[in-house]
């Protein structure tokens, strides 16, 4: 079953990304760089400390991803973990760009997407053949 639940989790990563860099696009960001495929960030011994879905960049910022089928309220807090580990991984590397954070998802309740904007995450939802960024009137992005 764990190769299925993964197989799937692929399958949506690479649903997502091609039309996610458009949809940030569209609000300005002109990301000219998108990487699907599961960014791993190791630590001193090369022992796995994160794994960030989607990856996009330009030259003053980096948006990073988590794609979930059904995200849950645990998903989010673990994706502001991930962000935590990429700031403090950039800065090692003298990398100061901006970081933000987007969770992606086909169905998402609304305590989900709720605690996803309290947490300043870019929210991503699918609909039909597309994804849809919908950002509430008092949404602020969370820079790391």
């Amino acid at each position: 079953m764990g190769d299925l639940h993964h197989t799937f989790g692929e399958i949506a990563e690479h649903l997502v990304a091609p039309g996610i860099a458009k949809r940030f696009n569209e609000l300005g960001y002109r990301f000219d760089a998108v990487s699907p495929g599961g960014h791993r960030i190791l630590d001193e011994n090369g022992k796995i400390k994160t794994e960030i879905d989607i990856i996009l960049e330009n030259s003053s910022c980096i948006m990073a991803v988590e794609v979930k089928t059904k995200p849950k309220v645990q998903d989010i807090e673990h994706h502001v973990k991930r962000l935590e580990i990429l700031r403090e991984h950039r800065n090692k590397h003298g990398d100061n760009r901006i970081i933000k954070g987007a969770l992606a998802g086909a169905v998402f309740g609304n305590l989900e997407k709720q605690t996803a904007y309290e947490a300043g995450l870019f929210v991503l939802e699918q609909s039909g053949d597309t994804m849809k960024l919908e950002i509430p009137l008092d949404f602020v992005p969370r820079e790391w």
